[in-house]
């Protein structure tokens, strides 16, 4: 009998259809994926894809390259340490307006012309934060990182109201302290607290690299899967390092608070979420809870 490719993809897919119907799973978009108009357009129609077969797909988005433009245009020069970018007033202003007046409305609106429903949160309305403690370096020295924030506490019920009208939420990564004062979100543990908050059943994490790798410069060192014990043992040979330690401690935090996996994928990658949910071999980095 002739098979038929397009209906063996659907019933691979299918059972996978059938098992995170109804779940909710939080997708940090950031990267470079970002900057290219073709791959943003593939992005959010993966995400109308996942609303349209009963997922419910939460935006947790970046903006670190379009933020470090902005403020080039007025003579800013930006600065990071381990992953987190250092934050005086001015930078905040730009932060907020870049995020919430510029990317939010750019990804719902490109979700609502896919056929989709989507609508901007800004994270400040979501994420109750504090000014983060003294960042201590590799060398051990203690460094004031200014308005960058810790979050301690959320407020969810903004989020679940979308996300039970079936709309998709479009949230940026920054918070509000109690005193009114802005500060800069580390997206990656945004994403982590939204989905603790939420119980979601996934965290995907949408990057420039095609997952954690034996060697961050070779594409063909993917590690599929991972324990916490190799990533502990990752971190300490040097590894995992940079950005990506945020990355991966906010996973792992996730987990320990709930969430069930956590994937990291190439956002370069065209269709790479519904590559890694709905097929057999998956194509990035997974870690699940209890490893």
């Amino acid at each position: 009998m002739m098979r038929n490719s397009k209906a063996d993809a659907l019933l691979e897919a299918l059972p996978y259809f059938q098992q995170f119907r109804g779940r909710t799973v939080v997708v940090k978009y950031g990267g470079a994926a970002m900057e290219n108009p073709v791959l943003v357009e593939s992005v959010m129609r993966d995400i109308v894809f996942l609303e349209a077969v009963g997922i419910n797909p939460v935006v947790v988005h970046g903006g670190g390259k379009a933020i470090t433009a902005a403020m080039r245009q007025e003579n800013l020069t930006a600065k990071f340490i381990d992953g987190f970018r250092v934050t005086d007033e001015p930078s905040m202003r730009i932060i907020d307006r870049v995020l919430n007046e510029v990317i939010s409305p750019s990804l719902a609106a490109k979700i609502v012309e896919l056929g989709g429903k989507a609508e901007v949160l800004p994270g400040k309305e979501v994420l109750v934060a504090e000014k983060a403690a003294l960042h201590v370096d590799a060398t051990g020295a203690k460094i004031d990182l200014g308005f960058v924030g810790d979050i301690t506490s959320t407020h969810i019920a903004l989020v679940q109201k979308l996300i039970d009208s079936e709309i998709v939420p479009i949230i940026s990564p920054v918070g509000r302290g109690i005193d009114g004062q802005l500060y800069n979100i580390n997206a990656d543990i945004a994403a982590a607290k939204i989905a603790q908050a939420l119980k979601a059943h996934k965290i995907i994490y949408l990057s420039d690299v095609n997952g954690v790798r034996r060697d961050p410069k070779d594409e063909a060192s993917l590690i599929p899967s991972l324990t916490t014990a190799q990533i502990k043992h990752l971190k300490d040979e040097g590894v995992i390092a940079g950005g990506m330690i945020p990355k991966v401690d906010s996973a792992l935090e996730a987990l320990a608070g709930g969430v069930s996996k956590v994937h990291f994928l190439d956002g370069k990658q065209s269709h790479s979420l519904l590559l890694e949910l709905f097929t057999d071999a998956g194509i990035g980095t997974e870690i699940a809870a209890g490893k």
